[in-house]
């Protein structure tokens, strides 16, 4: 009975210390450790250079972009067309990117997104939507 008791304050006064070095505390000892610091909490922080649609047609496939231009129409549920001054594109932007803006074509947008090629097409799968007041 003994042991059993000695294992489970062993346990529970060594949790806490395994729960520290997993990772999450961004307080002020949080310097100190340097895997800690040297891990961002965010997402990206670099920057995107600003590309063109005329751009796309020859980057790689699955390199992120970034654009600024216009929604010219609705192709589908979840597909647009997409057109600065150099052309056209076909992109892909899921109902939650939009997060409650409304967009008409007038307005002018910045999308980021990755390149999606297939054999004869290549379109961007958006991931945000910003419009540039």
């Amino acid at each position: 009975m003994k042991k059993i008791t000695l294992a489970t304050l062993i346990a529970v006064c060594t949790l806490p210390a395994f729960a520290q070095q997993s990772g999450g505390f961004s307080g002020p000892s949080a310097q100190e450790q340097p895997t800690q610091a040297a891990t961002p909490q965010g997402g990206f922080t670099g920057t995107t250079a600003l590309s063109t649609v005329k751009d796309v047609q020859t980057m790689q496939d699955d390199q992120w972009v970034m654009l600024e231009g216009f929604i010219d129409q609705r192709i589908d549920h979840d597909k647009y067309i997409f057109r600065d001054n150099t052309g056209t594109l076909n992109v892909e932007i899921d109902g939650k990117r939009w997060q409650g803006q409304s967009v008409s074509p007038k307005d002018k947008i910045r999308i980021e997104g990755k390149i999606d090629k297939d054999w004869n097409s290549v379109e961007v799968d958006v991931k945000s939507v910003s419009v540039i007041k």
